[in-house]
This record gives C-alpha cells, structure tokens and sequence, in this order.
C-alpha cells in the first residue's frame, strides 16, 4: 500500500504536498508580485542566505531524505536565486512550500526536490532529462549531482530564464531546450533517468521509448488525483510502481 506522507498542517499547494499556512499571504503577494512587510527581496548585503538553506537542509533530514549526495546538493545549490527577483522573499525562498516563479508555474517544494531526486539513485555520468525545466533549480541540482542534463521547458521566458541562472551559476554545461516535452529528446536519447515536473495525463510514450534498457523515470501522473509513478525498464519490458500523492501543475502539449 502506498504511504500517504503528511508534511503538516497547512494549505495545499499548487505544485509538491502541503505549506504552512503562515506563508499564504506572502504565496499570494508574489503571485500578484508585489513586496510583503517583513519580507525582504533578494539582493543586500548576505547573497548566499546560508542561515535559511541550513534550515531548509535540516528539514529535509527531519523528514528522513538520507542520501548524502542529495542532501550536499540542496545544500550547496542556492535556491533562491532560481526564483525571478521579483518574486524572491527572503523569508520564503526556502521554506517548505513552492512558489510561484511566473507565467502560470512554481519552483516544486524542496522536499519533493530532494525525494524525486533520491528516488533515482543517480550516479555521476548518467545521462538525465527533465521535462519542465521551469527556473532551472531541479536540474541545477543533478547537475550538482554529477549528472550529465538535458532539459526541456515548453515556456520561451522560463526556458530564457534558466539558461542565464544555470550559466551564472557554473551549470553552464546543462543543455537547455525550449520545446515540447511530450517529445523528448531524441537526438540525445537513451537516457539513463528521466524526472518529469509537471503532471500528464497518462504516461507520455515517446519518454519511455527514450529511456534505455536498465533506466528509471519518476513522473506524476493524473488530473485532479495525482500520484508519483516510478517506471523501470528492464530487458525490454516496463515495470510500474505508484508513489505518493501529490500535487503539479499540468504538462502542456505542444501546439504542433
């Protein structure tokens, strides 16, 4: 039977589990993109805000993530900075929530981050892609990994956006396109892992087929009900587990 994980009370957030009710006002001022008394934006003087990603870190450990490798990522990753300036509150870029960054999208909670990624069991060299880049942060983090990335945002803005962060921040070699990902990728398939961070109705075919014979894929899948699912393919046939409950935004087809 799948677990059911209950990060604690709060309001349910558009992309990830749960967030504490206390960041609902300061969630809706950045939607509207406007500042929130008390919670300052990026810049100043502290651009790496280390008191708030060593509590973030020690949250994830709270909640049992235990692969090192992925726990030194969020660690050394700097969250915030994936998040456009003007939606970035100090008080919020690393709480356990996700946020909104534009254009209908939200950088995922970073426990579900950190579990998505755990789940994968990357080992340095392996060949990921993502679908739905969005600010770049997830594929930051396989990267910090030792992950060779390829990721796909259907956004042209978003897309734009990564490209400048993951390049600023030394992700340089993280190969970014703007495109569909129902597709994938073909040019640059197989692949070892794909993590797909919006929601299909069903399980796009074309990522299985791009996935070789030994590689894993870790996708939510539903409408209104979502739930994580992890494939492995294995001699040439596909094996599906369920995950947990969770909650994404929509992928989004191509017009083409």
């Amino acid at each position: 039977m799948t677990e059911r994980r209950r990060i604690g009370p709060g309001a349910t957030c558009p992309h990830g589990i749960r967030f504490p009710v206390s960041y609902v006002i300061p969630f809706l001022a950045a939607l509207l993109g406007i500042s929130c008394s008390g919670q300052p934006k990026g810049g100043g003087e502290d651009v790496d805000w280390p008191e708030e990603r060593a509590a973030m870190v020690r949250q994830l450990l709270n909640y049992r993530i235990g692969d090192r490798r992925v726990i030194a990522a969020m660690k050394k990753v700097r969250r915030h900075l994936y998040i456009p300036e003007r939606r970035r509150y100090r008080g919020s870029a690393y709480g356990d929530h996700a946020w909104p960054i534009g254009h209908g999208q939200t950088i995922s909670q970073p426990y579900i981050v950190a579990y998505m990624t755990e789940r994968m069991q990357l080992n340095p060299g392996e060949k990921v892609l993502e679908i739905g880049t969005g600010s770049g942060y997830q594929a930051a983090i396989l990267a910090e990994m030792g992950a060779k990335v390829y990721t796909i945002e259907i956004i042209p803005e978003l897309a734009d956006h990564a490209r400048r962060v993951l390049a600023a921040e030394g992700y340089d070699r993280v190969k970014v396109l703007t495109g569909d990902g129902y597709k994938g990728w073909p040019e640059h398939a197989p692949f070892d892992a794909v993590i797909v961070t919006c929601a299909p109705e069903e399980m796009p075919q074309a990522l299985v087929d791009q996935l070789r014979d030994g590689g894993r894929m870790i996708l939510p899948i539903g409408v209104r009900a979502q739930r994580l699912v992890i494939l492995r393919k294995e001699q040439g046939k596909v094996r599906q587990t369920d995950d947990l409950m969770v909650r994404f935004v929509p992928m989004v087809k191509g017009k083409h």
